[in-house]
């Protein structure tokens, strides 16, 4: 059996989101257990995971200054490979699960690991070839771009053009999207929000990210307004959802308030207009879901990218207040939805519902040749 080890790590979602949707569509096509996950960090240092983990939270959303500083100077100073003892333990944790697994591809989606596993090839420990998933778009971090790997998934052309003026050779990169759950390629063309055009009432989907600033009044503001129907994910904000819940209830077209929820896929792909900050995940999705994003907050760094993704298509805006929230939101849907349809027009060329399958179809092509020529 085909066996892809994909490596992933806590610090952002669209690193596990990655992982998690490119394992699964390598299972849809090779079988069961042919993509194992592994999250190097949270294994060798549980306890020093997690609170490294809420250091990161903590630092993106309450001092987002001293975070860019932090994302730049890394990009700059070249602390890898040079301090790889750092991750001792982490090697340590990649060494065995390459004896374990016996891989015949290595994937990682958290840029870190790409460091090791160039160090092990060096050394004679990895004879598998090893790709970089790149999980941002157009801020990147030279750390993706630095270790020697046999090819790098990109999300986007406008990635892939940054990429090769870092000296990434064209030929071992594979602009194919990032990986997004098959919900999005299953159901394109299946569900779709209502028409504006025919008087349909517009909806909103607000996704509440702990740490945003104005959240609250953001979700109260859009709670006063008659004119859409409207769902507010809260996550795990309980407080945020009972505070939320009776203005909800009290509304003239319908409004939802979620706690955490799975749905997000669905909600994305029957909404007209997302507001979210630009987190790797989120914004890939609502591109896969071709569902025009308000992006609420955009930490420094390797969001900023995304942002400047969307804005250079056209297809949003930065609404940091509850005031420019209310007022983008107006401007799209009138006229019957006339920005909303330019915007969402703008996204389709990026949209890649496919993506994961087609990047597990590559790595199996590149596994079964490599087999070929073993054979032989």
């Amino acid at each position: 059996m085909t066996k892809i080890l994909i490596l992933t790590a806590g610090f952002g979602e669209g690193h596990n989101a990655a992982a998690r949707n490119l394992a699964a569509a390598v299972a849809s096509l090779a079988g069961p257990e042919s993509a194992p996950v592994a999250d190097l960090c949270a294994l060798a240092s549980p306890r020093a995971n997690r609170v490294a983990r809420r250091g990161y939270l903590a630092a993106i959303n309450g001092a987002p200054r001293l975070w860019n500083a932090f994302y730049l100077w890394v990009d700059r100073h070249r602390i890898f490979p040079r301090h790889l003892w750092l991750l001792r333990a982490e090697s340590g944790v990649l060494q065995s699960l390459l004896r374990r697994e016996q891989p015949d591809i290595v994937c990682s989606t958290f840029p870190v690991y790409g460091f090791m596993l160039e160090r092990l090839a060096r050394m004679g420990r990895l004879s598998a070839p090893f790709y970089n998933v790149v999980t941002d778009s157009i801020s990147i971090n030279s750390l993706w771009t630095r270790p020697a790997c046999s090819g790098w998934f990109v999300p986007n052309e406008e990635t892939a053009t940054v990429m090769r003026e870092m000296g990434v050779p064209s030929d071992r990169m594979h602009v194919l999207g990032f990986p997004v759950q098959a919900f999005f390629q299953e159901h394109a063309g299946r569900l779709a929000p209502p028409d504006l055009a025919s008087g349909a009432a517009p909806r909103v989907l607000y996704i509440v990210h702990s740490g945003v600033r104005h959240a609250r009044a953001i979700a109260q503001r859009l709670l006063a307004e008659t004119a859409w129907e409207l769902t507010i994910a809260v996550g795990r904000d309980e407080r945020l959802r009972r505070s939320l819940e009776p203005l909800a209830a009290n509304r003239a077209r319908p409004a939802h308030v979620l706690g955490w929820t799975d749905e997000v896929p669905r909600l994305l792909m029957t909404h007209h207009v997302v507001i979210s900050k630009a987190g790797g995940a989120t914004t890939q999705e609502a591109i896969a879901a071709r569902c025009p994003m308000l992006v609420s907050q955009v930490v420094p760094g390797q969001e900023e990218g995304n942002y400047e993704l969307l804005r250079r298509r056209g297809a949003s805006v930065l609404v940091e207040t509850p005031e420019a929230a209310i007022g983008a939101l107006r401007m799209a849907f009138a006229n019957r939805g006339a920005v909303w349809r330019l915007r969402r027009d703008a996204l389709a060329p990026l949209a890649r519902p496919d993506a994961s399958r087609a990047i597990a179809a590559h790595l199996l092509s590149r596994a079964a040749s490599a087999a070929a020529v073993t054979a032989a």
